[in-house]
């Protein structure tokens, strides 16, 4: 089965992600805050990091419901500082919980976080089709919007290579590439 040449080869785990999750769009709100908040915690990473932390941090983030992230004490986020079953890094520990403050400012100021993100591609999957990793974009104009918005509204770790990744993630953009069985055999 051809898949796409990001992935690694013999991990099953990373292969169920591709197959199953990445690039398939999603308007649920709880799911597009919880990959904001690990597309964050993965800057400077590879996925794979954050793949297989997702769970605990799942556990220790309410399961991304930004009511009560936002509600995290400053000394609930030290001791996360402490688990080994998360990422380490203070900035980005602490903008899980500054990010859910500002998504729940966005949920006040557009009512739909889903379309609102959505808007910058347009309401539609822009679709690209690499032949090589290094036809990958990094960057788009649309991330760059979706950064300097996001920014804007109080978000942390929103770079746009970071929301480029975001939005291959949630399906916002379709880069499964040429020969990849999830491009349906499309170039």
């Amino acid at each position: 089965m051809n898949r796409c040449p990001w992935l690694p080869d013999g991990n099953e785990v990373y292969a169920a992600y591709h197959d199953e999750e990445w690039g398939v769009p999603s308007h649920d709100p709880r799911y597009l805050f919880e990959m904001l908040c690990l597309e964050g915690a993965q800057a400077g990473l590879s996925w794979w990091t954050v793949l297989r932390k997702r769970d605990r941090y799942r556990a220790v983030f309410h399961h991304f419901d930004a009511g009560k992230m936002a509600a995290m004490t400053d000394r609930r986020l030290e001791t996360l500082l402490a688990d080994p079953g998360i990422i380490r890094h203070r900035g980005k520990v602490f903008a899980f919980r500054q990010n859910a403050r500002a998504w729940l400012d966005l949920i006040d100021r557009e009512g739909d976080p889903a379309g609102w993100l959505w808007s910058f591609v347009d309401g539609a999957p822009k679709v690209r089709r690499p032949r090589r990793m290094e036809d990958y974009a990094v960057t788009t104009p649309e991330s760059d919007a979706l950064s300097r918005a996001l920014r804007r509204a109080g978000f942390n770790f929103v770079g746009s290579t970071t929301m480029h990744a975001l939005m291959q993630a949630v399906g916002m953009v379709d880069e499964h590439a040429a020969g990849c069985f999830r491009a349906g055999g499309r170039a």
